[in-house]
Formats: C-alpha cells, sequence, structure tokens
C-alpha cells in the first residue's frame, strides 16, 4: 500500500516574506508562516496593526507589497481569487434588500454548496430557523452576524478567514462560533480569525501571529517557536479537531451542518 509523505503534502495557506505598505508606511511584515488543515490560528494586534488589511492581502483582494501567498502551494493573487477561500469582514457581505434566503442562494451561486447541507439547515444550525423570508435590513446586528455565518457553513471553503468574528454576538453567538470553528477544523479545514479579546471564551493555548505590542526581533522570535511547536504536532492537529471552548461543547456540536 502506498503511503503518505505529510512532509511533501504543501500547507493548506502559506505566506512567504509577505508584506503591506500604504504611503510607503509599512503596515504589517514581512510575516513567514504556513496554516495546515485542522488548524485554528489567532491573529493578535492593536487597532491600525493591520489585522483586516492581512486577510485581505491573503484573500486576494488587495495585493502585497512585498512576498507571496500560497493555496495548496499554488500562489494566490488578485487575478485568480479561489472560492477555496471565504472571508468574513466587519460588514455581513450581503444584500440588505434581498431576503435571507436569498442572499443564501446568491453566496450558492458564487461558490457552490457544501455537501449534504441546504440553506434551511444551515439556517437553522445558527438560530435563524424561521428568517429565511425576512429582509436582511429587519435583522439586529447579531442576527446579521448569525446569517452570514451560515454563508460559511454553506460554502465549501476550505480556509476562513475571520476579521472579528465575535463582534455583535451575546455569550451563546460566542459558543456558536466556537462551535462552527471546532467543526471545520474537524473536517479538515483552517481559519485565521482576528479578536480584541472575546477569544478568551476558548480553551488552550492556539497558535498566534502577532502584529503589534513587541517588537520585530521578539515577533519573529515567538512566531518561530510557535511554527516549531505547531509544526512538531501538526499530524494530531489535523486528525483531532482543537478544543476551542471553556466551556465543553454541547452534545449537538457535531450537527450544525452535514
Amino acid at each position: 500500500m502506498a503511503t503518505i509523505d505529510f512532509a511533501e503534502v504543501p500547507p493548506l495557506l502559506a505566506a512567504r516574506g509577505l508584506a503591506y505598505a500604504r504611503n510607503e508606511e509599512a503596515i504589517f511584515g514581512p510575516l513567514d508562516f504556513s496554516l495546515a488543515a485542522g488548524e485554528v490560528v489567532l491573529i493578535e494586534g492593536d487597532n491600525g496593526s493591520g489585522k483586516t488589511t492581512l486577510l485581505k492581502v491573503l484573500s486576494g483582494l488587495i495585493e502585497p507589497t512585498a512576498g507571496e501567498v500560497l493555496l495548496h502551494g499554488v500562489p494566490l493573487t488578485l487575478a485568480k481569487l479561489s472560492h477555496q477561500v471565504a472571508l468574513l469582514g466587519h460588514l455581513p457581505g450581503m444584500k440588505l434588500e434581498l431576503t435571507v434566503f436569498q442572499n443564501l442562494s446568491f453566496a450558492i451561486g458564487l461558490g457552490g454548496i457544501r455537501a449534504g447541507i441546504t440553506p434551511h439547515s444551515a439556517l437553522a444550525s445558527v438560530g435563524l430557523a424561521g428568517y429565511e423570508d425576512q429582509p436582511l435590513r429587519l435583522l439586529s446586528a447579531g442576527q446579521k452576524k448569525r446569517a452570514a455565518l451560515a454563508r460559511l457553513l454553506l460554502v465549501p471553503a476550505a480556509l476562513w478567514l475571520l476579521d472579528e468574528p465575535y463582534a455583535n454576538l451575546d455569550r451563546e453567538g460566542i459558543e456558536l462560533v466556537n462551535r462552527l470553528l471546532a467543526l471545520h477544523a474537524s473536517r479538515g479545514g483552517a481559519a485565521l480569525i482576528t479578536s480584541h479579546g472575546a477569544y478568551a471564551y476558548t480553551s488552550g493555548t492556539p497558535r498566534r501571529i502577532a502584529l503589534a505590542g513587541s517588537s520585530p526581533s521578539k515577533r519573529q522570535e515567538n512566531f518561530v517557536g510557535q511554527s516549531v511547536a505547531n509544526r512538531d504536532a501538526g499530524l494530531t492537529q489535523r486528525v483531532a479537531p482543537p478544543r476551542l471552548t471553556d466551556e465543553r461543547l454541547p452534545p449537538n456540536a457535531g450537527s450544525l451542518g452535514a
């Protein structure tokens, strides 16, 4: 039987010498890191440190000043956006005048649909059953965020880039995000998330990428140590879903989508 050499399998996402500058002022970088299937990694930084910009660069929406982004070992550029990447920003990225169901149908038309799930089951998974025909503009900020999370469940994107996914959510919503992250990782997906503190609800020690709050040399030192530890445990992380909340996952944590 043929064996798989994991050393030859490219990471789901890799950044090589990645940097971005605006008006000749460095926003972040250079950064070198990789993200394997089954990983959830936290991007840390103060306001203005470039967290949102980094996610846009990683999605291919903004071209970096230097370096490159690789998706499954293939360069990801603005000219070659991939449906394997899903970006959730501060805004839900949905049409306010369309109904919730129409918005999800539009997303499916653009990026396809994950096997074994429907818009109705996705909405039920995020607590929006019965809201299918509601115009998005009538929903609260937290409900709009839940609708955007339902869209994440629907599309078959392997890489989630989530900018402040806990914003506008109560404790129950925060636990929902953590369950979705655990489910996505257990399926072999990966996620990069930014947060200003709600991630403290999670347990364990997720790998972190620091964009501010320490000297460049210290950031590199911390990241190298985290990268080595993660690489050594990479196979385990790909097999076992990460523990993402202080509390135990509810019994229905695996029922958020097929």
